[in-house]
């Protein structure tokens, strides 16, 4: 006899988001966590938070946004935010708590990391951040 290992999903559920999420997906709960914004927005505040280290083209933002829309992990907002005249092809996006679940746990396993190389000596002290 064979079984079928396969989870079925119901209608009002979202299949879990993979265990360990990709750099853009993090990044983008990330830049989310601090409210609601639009995707040229998000671009923009991954750029900043990350000093200009990691920029987002549209083609990974607009998949990656695409794919966390499925897992639950944000939503779309259906109108526009602080009374804006944007064009009406602007669309804003929010964290689920779902979505904010999803970061916590992410941004806790990287801590997790960085603590196991702190306590290797594979960091170095930062210039004006204190003890490594």
């Amino acid at each position: 006899m064979v079984t079928s290992t396969v989870k079925r999903v119901r209608a009002d559920e979202t299949p879990d988001p993979p265990p360990f999420l990709t750099p853009a997906v993090f990044h983008i709960l990330l830049a989310l966590a601090d409210g609601e914004s639009h995707g040229y927005g998000i671009m923009q505040e991954v750029e900043r938070l990350t000093n200009g280290e990691t920029r987002l083209g549209p083609g990974t933002l607009y998949r990656s946004i695409q794919r966390m829309l499925v897992d639950g992990l944000i939503d779309e907002l259906a109108i526009s935010l602080h009374d804006e005249a944007d064009d009406d092809r602007r669309r804003y996006y929010r964290l689920t708590r779902k979505g904010l679940a999803v970061a916590r746990r992410e941004a806790q396993r990287l801590a997790d990391l960085v603590d196991a190389a702190r306590h290797r000596h594979l960091l170095t002290k930062r210039p004006g951040k204190g003890p490594a």
